[in-house]
């Protein structure tokens, strides 16, 4: 292994259209970072190759050879295989059963770990953000699904072979609307900002959403977070409403979370979070600590994220640097 104290760390975030490799220093500054796109790109080789050459560019976009890095982390969405570093599906991507951690570790000639993309985010705001020197972080990020991830002690809290904390699957309506998970009433069927856009795009439809229906249409693709966060500044009250709803939404599915591990803190992140802190925040946390038990809420604190986009690459960096220190 490396002599840590010289080396580099690589973090991967692995999004559903989007990909950024990141580059970090030994204090865990970017010394270089470079996004690309996965959109466009079919087939499991072609997107393999264009992993691989994002992160060969940001390499050489900070000066460094393969041979600097102490190792790599990926953050992955979809089901995978942590100790093998198997992706066993990605639907976006339309992958099944990639060797993603043995291709990187031929290509690059060093240690390669994955974690899912939500936990790879909480582990981050954990090490650097919002979740500094706690004993306990729930990380809950609500955007196109809900995702959940758990640091407790400085680990991240997983299955035998794969990712847990679907918080976003968790039921809140008896017999509610169907999910993409295939069950009715999952918070994610209430909550996420695909289930938010889709009731903002009938109210614009019914005319109770002008600046919406200005701004975006009836589109679901260009009814995004910042959109939203646009047509209640410009007085869309029906698309407040709905926002609120949804976090109230969110609320009841954290505070059931809450009552089972009884975190330190709470980090809500996603671009909702970012959109619209005052209300998505706001409203989860008076949810939050009216419904879970008085001894849980006390001292727990509530807050948003506060490495945005940066925080899966850098944990799933820290990911790979801790697994080498251990």
């Amino acid at each position: 292994m490396k002599d840590s104290a010289k080396a580099y760390w690589l973090g991967f975030d692995l999004g559903g259209t989007k990909m950024m490799a990141a580059v970090f220093g030994q204090d865990f500054k970017v010394v270089a970072s470079l996004r690309n796109k996965t959109k466009g790109v079919e087939g499991t080789v072609e997107v393999l190759e264009r992993i691989q050459g994002t992160i060969a560019d940001a390499l050489r976009e900070a000066g460094l050879e393969p041979s600097d890095l102490g190792g790599i982390g990926v953050g992955c969405p979809g089901p995978l295989d942590l100790d093998r570093g198997v992706i066993l599906q990605a639907p976006n991507l339309s992958w099944h059963d990639v060797p993603l951690k043995e291709t990187l570790e031929k290509r690059f000639k060093c240690p390669t770990v994955i974690a899912n993309d939500v936990d790879a985010g909480t582990y981050g705001e954990f090490r650097f953000g919002a979740g500094r020197g706690a004993r306990c972080v729930l990380g809950v990020f609500p955007g196109t699904g809900i995702g959940g991830g758990c640091v407790y002690e400085g680990r991240i809290i997983r299955g035998r072979t794969g990712s847990c904390m679907e918080i976003g699957h968790v039921r809140v309506q008896a017999e509610g609307r169907l999910c993409g998970c295939g069950q009715r009433g999952c918070l994610e069927s209430v909550a996420s900002r695909l289930a938010i856009s889709a009731e903002a795009a009938a109210a614009a439809y019914r005319g109770e959403a002008p600046a919406l229906q200005r701004l975006a249409g009836t589109d679901l693709a260009e009814i995004k977070s910042g959109t939203l966060a646009k047509s209640i500044k410009a007085g869309d009250t029906a698309v407040e409403v709905i926002v609120r709803n949804a976090a109230r939404h969110l609320g009841s599915g954290v505070a059931n979370v809450v009552n089972l591990l009884a975190p330190d803190i709470v980090v809500l992140g996603g671009g909702l979070v970012e959109a619209m802190p005052d209300i998505v925040l706001g409203e989860a946390r008076k949810t939050i600590c009216g419904q879970a038990m008085k001894a849980f809420t006390r001292d727990l604190k509530i807050v948003a994220a506060e490495l945005g986009d940066n925080a899966t690459a850098m944990g799933a960096a820290a990911l790979a640097a801790d697994g080498a220190a251990r």
